[in-house]
């Protein structure tokens, strides 16, 4: 196949065999399962996964790969290519008796909203692994009162456990990136670790929270709160939002749902 990159969808395509064989031990796919491949791009990991799993199904927005593709994994129905935008997919279309097994080399630009939008079809989904900017997933692991804390955690963790595997360096990648990259396990949990009752008012407090993160929690959110709604959810009024645990933005959120609308 043919290489060749198109900076409008962030291409950099895998070629290292000892990653893509870590990548799909990692993974572990079995016979039946249902395996999603996002931007599989030159099918480096394709074919692995479905020596192992029977079947892939992809997800390719290069009209030009998607076309190579086809011609290139032709029999027994092996891989289904749908010729479309991750971040516009319904992946409940996706006929499988299984849940489904979402992997990708996810192009940075549209990570985080891609993670957002795969958030609202958790109850579809096994577990997700992915390769990801470092940065993105120091993001998404973080801890409250660390440097990279951020919204990203936050939004995340109400619906995800998220697992750092391991870090990719830019050479196993053609071009290569002038990241690096890592490789991250998430799972949708079982039982949710706390309870949202609004998105809506979740997805708010949390955006409005870290759009002012230098300010103190009083300021940040002074519009939606007064201090002794902070103190009721056991925030201190005088924090920043990156001090700010995920449990205590849902305790908010609650309340902000409690009202009937997002003020």
């Amino acid at each position: 196949m043919r290489q060749r990159t198109r900076k409008r969808f962030g291409q950099h395509f895998l070629h290292d065999p000892a990653v893509i064989a870590r990548i799909v031990d990692a993974i572990d796919p079995q016979p039946g399962e249902c395996v999603v491949e996002i931007g599989p791009g030159l099918g480096a990991i394709t074919r692995p996964l479905i020596d192992r799993a029977g079947r892939v199904v992809a997800i390719e927005i290069d009209r030009d790969l998607a076309g190579t593709l086809s011609e290139d994994f032709d029999a027994d129905n092996e891989l289904i290519i749908h010729n479309c935008n991750a971040l516009t997919f319904d992946f409940l279309s996706v006929r499988c008796d299984a849940k489904l097994r979402i992997t990708g080399n996810l192009p940075y630009n549209i990570s985080t909203p891609l993670l957002f939008r795969l958030t609202e079809f958790r109850d579809q989904i096994e577990d997700m692994h992915f390769m990801l900017q470092k940065e993105v997933v120091d993001r998404m692991v973080a801890h409250p009162g660390s440097k990279a804390y951020g919204r990203l955690t936050v939004m995340l963790a109400p619906y995800l456990q998220m697992e750092r595997l391991f870090t990719i360096g830019a050479g196993a990648f053609k071009p290569p990136p002038k990241v690096s990259s890592a490789f991250v396990r998430l799972r949708p949990h079982s039982v949710p670790p706390f309870k949202i009752d609004d998105d809506g008012c979740f997805s708010a407090i949390v955006a409005e929270a870290f759009s002012h993160r230098r300010k103190t929690m009083r300021n940040a959110l002074r519009r939606y709160f007064d201090e002794a709604d902070l103190v009721a959810a056991h925030i201190a009024p005088g924090v920043r939002p990156e001090a700010v645990s995920p449990e205590a933005f849902a305790a908010l959120a609650r309340q902000l749902a409690a009202r009937g609308k997002i003020a």
